[in-house]
């Protein structure tokens, strides 16, 4: 562990001494959960700067996406040779009832768990007028608080208030923003937290009722086997990158809401031994923690071969067969989920990878950024842009393919290298909207050895209308193997801004 921030600060020197000397000690995976708050240039990023670095000493390097969702192309770390990671929540509920008067029940969530599992029937207050819980203290007493979700600490008060002044509990509803995605806090008081859509049907309840709103609380511990999982937080910041735009970022999806983990006691605002924390850093440890699995299987694979399994292995399905789906319930897209959620199991076997090098960085920085920018970044005498390639982004050999929207046909090539058994035979298969025409060439795939390489090409055009990126998928299938990657025909590579429009 290497500490690089102090007192809410993190200086720039600080940031690359500490990925240096991670990289001199001889580290396989760096799991960092830092990251600029608005996108920034890559020659003007330490974080960005210092992951090149390491990367080139072989270090895979797993970074947080950034917690400014769902605004779109919110995303930060998004350099390619970054793994960036995305957060959503596990199939897991600390459950709690709200039963109503009226005889219905809505499902919340509390972290504090009381143990009697029934209780009576309390006044149910909501005030449209004070929305937040600035309730007068001396009308609260032996009342149930329904109010809206705000800033944690600032809550944190206004809820201890209530119950030291008498409330029998407090339901605290999300914003629409947070939708059915709830952030929980440990208030270690009675207190249950529902979703947006929850809080209105207990808005309504408490306004209609005729002979005065009434409430309970029931606790049902911990439950597992929720539905949906995952759910893309509203947190978790979007795509696509500002910088970018020809490689799809995020790049995976992993646990991040209401994670439980062990905490130093009497450190911030924990008591110890554990805590329940949400956001992007929460979801990177769990990518590198799948990052140090395969290099302890495959010792020998470059960062971008490990990014590469964990990308076209992973899961675009929730725990009902259905879309993953963002914090509104509704369809995620792929700048939500990246390549798709994390399957730990068929990463250590993805069959294919997609393999790149430094010097295929270097040629895109110099494409990007030109001499300079390489300077700052690669710091490789050894390395210059009059002697390397210039590579457009949509032209990197990434897991991900990003076309420009355009009508007529676009074409880029991936080369793929056999980490499966040593013969095997793949067949394309495209799945695309009427909206795209996708043609894979060759169809066919045949490997005799491991290590054997195969290049292929990928020509896509599309309807030019008011859509602003279509989404479709290649995948190559073999007897034991499904190596997925997202197609993604974006306005933004074609020139069109999506920061103002994406939904």
């Amino acid at each position: 562990m290497y500490k690089v921030c102090a007192d809410n600060e993190c200086d720039e020197s600080a940031i690359l001494a500490g990925l240096d000397a991670a990289t001199k000690d001889g580290v396989d995976v760096l799991s960092i959960s830092l990251g600029a708050n608005t996108p920034t240039s890559f020659d003007q990023d330490p974080m960005t700067i210092g992951a090149f670095g390491a990367v080139s000493k072989g270090v895979v390097v797993v970074c947080s996406a950034g917690n400014n969702g769902p605004t779109p192309a919110s995303i930060t770390n998004d350099a390619p040779w970054v793994l960036t990671v995305a957060a959503g929540t596990v199939d897991r509920s600390f459950g709690a009832e709200v039963r109503l008067g009226n005889g219905k029940s809505i499902h919340g969530e509390a972290l504090t768990q009381k143990a009697k599992t029934r209780s009576k029937l309390y006044p149910l207050l909501f005030s449209d007028a004070r929305p937040f819980c600035e309730f007068d203290i001396t009308s609260v007493a032996g009342k149930i608080i329904v109010c809206e979700a705000t800033v944690e600490d600032v809550q944190k008060s206004e809820v201890y208030g209530l119950i030291n002044a008498g409330a029998a509990g407090v339901v605290l509803f999300n914003d629409d923003i947070s939708g059915y995605t709830t952030l929980l806090w440990d208030y270690n008081s009675t207190m249950v937290q529902v979703t947006a859509a929850d809080g209105a049907i207990l808005k309504s309840y408490a306004a209609s009722s005729e002979t005065g709103a009434l409430a309970a609380f029931n606790y049902n511990n911990t439950l597992l086997g929720i539905r949906p999982a995952p759910v893309v937080s509203w947190f978790s910041s979007r795509g696509p990158s500002i910088i970018i735009p020809g490689v799809l970022k995020p790049d995976i999806l992993a646990p991040g809401l209401n994670i439980l983990a062990a905490w130093p006691p009497k450190t911030d605002y924990a008591s110890g031994p554990f805590n329940i924390m949400s956001g992007t850093s929460m979801a990177t440890p769990h990518i590198s923690g799948v990052a140090a699995l395969l290099k302890s299987i495959h010792p020998s694979w470059s960062p971008a071969a490990i990014k590469s399994a964990i990308l076209t292995t992973s899961d675009m399905v929730n725990s009902t067969g259905g879309s993953i789906l963002d914090q509104h319930h509704t369809k995620a897209s792929v700048y939500d989920t990246g390549a798709g959620h994390v399957n730990v199991t068929r990463a250590a076997d993805p069959g294919l990878v997609y393999d790149l090098g430094i010097t295929d960085y270097a040629g895109y920085i110099c494409w990007l950024l030109g001499k300079d920018g390489l300077a700052t970044i690669v710091r490789n005498s050894s390395l210059t842009c009059t002697t390397l390639p210039k590579i457009e982004d949509v032209h990197l050999n990434y897991p991900t393919i990003t076309v420009p929207m355009t009508s007529k046909p676009f074409t880029v090539n991936r080369t793929v290298t056999n980490v499966g058994p040593a013969k095997s035979t793949y067949t394309a298969k495209v799945d695309a909207p009427k909206s795209l025409v996708v043609r894979v060439f060759p169809e066919t795939l045949t490997f005799s050895k491991p290590g054997e390489k195969k290049t292929f090409s990928v020509t896509v055009s599309s309807r030019i209308g008011k859509e602003l990126f279509f989404e479709g998928s290649l995948r190559w299938v073999s007897e034991r193997h499904v190596v997925r990657s997202p197609i993604v025909v974006a306005a933004a590579a074609a020139g069109r801004s999506l920061v103002k429009n994406i939904t």
